[in-house]
């Protein structure tokens, strides 16, 4: 069995993905793709993979989880679709320890134990650290951003310095990545990676994010395009995507304010460069996978 994880991040999903997944529940189940409720394994993940801390599962432990989280026979599962954006920890502490989500690869390990015999994949949704930072300190009761931060420098924070400990940590789980940013353009191909559908598979709710920052003009003209056009392939398809955009975009639903003080529009820029930058540094690593627009 293949066991995806999805383990967000936060302020990145809102449980859009795993939704979208449940909504061609009847094509997965064909394909032997399971989609439970997150409200059957969410709590019952954490506290099995955090009473584990590192140490190997009591026999048949895998079994007992699965009968808890599936529906169907396990038998007939080849491939479990798990989301859980609190996984490696619950917002307040993603910079606890001094490192961004620190307990990664503990949980991680652990997760591989549990499932010992099984594919692990992490899927995981990046977000520029200018707006993902802040967003994430909203989301929490504290009320000093320095105390968030634990110390470390925002303009410090790299996403491959997570992704990079994780390999070392686990080579042998696959990894898939996406910048939040770019989910307008490329939702049904992350929603299709999750589920390991091939790309000319049609899926309910590929353009849903797109019609979340386009106007409704535009996304009825771009519908009669597709349909004018039915044998385009993605690329094609998001090089449209990207033209419809450039014309019927809704300018409130693509932009964000930021408000924190210190944060000149120079400091949130280098922030955003060295974001671009450290995509491009994932993207040639062993063992892992951007989707890109």
């Amino acid at each position: 069995m293949k066991v995806i994880l999805h383990a967000g991040a936060q302020c990145t999903d809102d449980d859009r993905l795993v939704k979208g997944l449940l909504r061609n529940a009847d094509l997965l189940r064909q394909r032997g793709v399971a989609v439970p409720g997150p409200g059957r394994y969410r709590t019952l993940l954490t506290e099995v993979v955090s009473e584990l801390d590192g140490a190997p599962p009591a026999p048949g432990a895998r079994d007992v989880v699965l009968d808890e989280i599936l529906f169907d026979d396990p038998e007939s599962v080849s491939r479990l679709v798990l989301s859980h954006e609190n996984f490696f920890c619950v917002p307040k502490l993603i910079f606890g320890g001094g490192a961004l989500y620190r307990k990664a690869e503990g949980r991680l390990r652990s997760l591989c134990q549990l499932f010992e015999g099984d594919e692990i994949e992490l899927f995981l949704g990046l977000r520029d650290p200018a707006s993902f930072l802040p967003a994430v300190f909203a989301s929490t009761p504290l009320t000093g951003f320095g105390e968030f931060m634990n110390g470390l420098d925002p303009t410090a924070v790299r996403w491959s310095d997570l992704i990079g400990r994780v390999r070392e940590a686990v080579p042998q789980v696959k990894i898939t990545l996406w910048c939040n940013e770019d989910t307008p353009l490329i939702w049904g191909g992350v929603l299709r990676a999750l589920a390991g559908l091939p790309e000319d598979i049609k899926i309910v709710g590929a353009f849903d994010m797109l019609s979340e920052v386009m106007e409704p003009e535009g996304m009825r003209r771009f519908r009669a395009y597709l349909g004018e056009h039915p044998t385009l392939n993605e690329a094609q398809k998001r090089r449209v995507m990207v033209a419809f955009l450039g014309k019927y975009a809704m300018d409130e639903a693509v932009e964000e304010e930021l408000d924190l003080p210190g944060w000149t529009v120079g400091y949130v820029e280098a922030m955003s460069a060295a974001y671009d930058a450290d995509v491009e540094d994932m993207a040639g690593m062993d063992g892992v996978r951007v989707i890109l627009p």
